[in-house]
């Protein structure tokens, strides 16, 4: 029963990094597409459903209990949601297009990485360092171009009062989303490093690994 288990778990493991992989694929290809044919400002609108989904796909992993990429999943989470969707007047900003072809590369080499490693029991060394790689150059730009979307979406946030609670209510509490807007962007300072320099630890670990095996 064990063994059947595990096999169902590998082959649901598989399917979910190849659909999530299509998908962001998807993602890519509409917004590069996009931005050939009609520029930047038309990005999102043309890659909306299909970024939403994907990035909410993330949140499976949770429940697989990859804890570590909840950090990561969480900001992604609250760009996705509670910035781009939420607030339209940001989504025809240039800092779209930065911060899903950052994404989009990072995580189709991701999910290639973990689908390929599912199937067949482990993954090409390209692909490893691929995956621990891609993010020297990813990593800064798609997190500048988080910490600018909630920039930007500041001033909408202020005006329109979306998601704040104010008093008097019967609930005796009152939260300011634009404040807590701004306590997001000062956890990204600490946050920065800390993610930077686990990743380049667990690429010179797993790097080293590979090359002895």
């Amino acid at each position: 029963m064990a063994g059947f288990l595990s096999i169902l778990r590998r082959l649901y493991l598989t399917a979910y990094n190849w659909i999530v992989f299509a998908g962001w694929f998807q993602v890519l290809f509409l917004a590069l597409k996009t931005l050939k044919e009609s520029g930047h400002e038309h990005v999102y609108s043309n890659i909306e459903k299909p970024l939403l989904l994907a990035q909410s796909a993330a949140f499976l992993e949770i429940l697989h209990g990859i804890v570590a990429t909840l950090p990561q999943i969480s900001s992604r989470l609250y760009v996705v949601w509670g910035i781009l969707y939420s607030f339209p007047e940001v989504q025809t900003h240039p800092l779209v297009s930065s911060l899903v072809i950052s994404w989009c590369i990072t995580e189709i080499v991701r999910y290639s990485f973990f689908g390929t490693k599912e199937a067949f029991g482990s993954a090409p060394y390209w692909l490893l360092w691929l995956r621990y790689s891609t993010f020297l150059v990813l990593y800064p730009t798609g997190i500048a171009s988080e910490i600018g979307m909630i920039y930007n979406a500041l001033p909408f946030m202020k005006e329109s009062g979306l998601y704040s609670v104010r008093m008097p209510n019967k609930w005796n509490f009152s939260f300011d989303y634009f404040y807590g807007a701004i306590v997001v962007i000062a956890i990204y300072i600490p946050g920065i490093p800390h993610l930077y320099g686990y990743m380049l630890g667990q690429r010179k670990k797993t790097l080293s690994k590979s090359k002895k095996e």
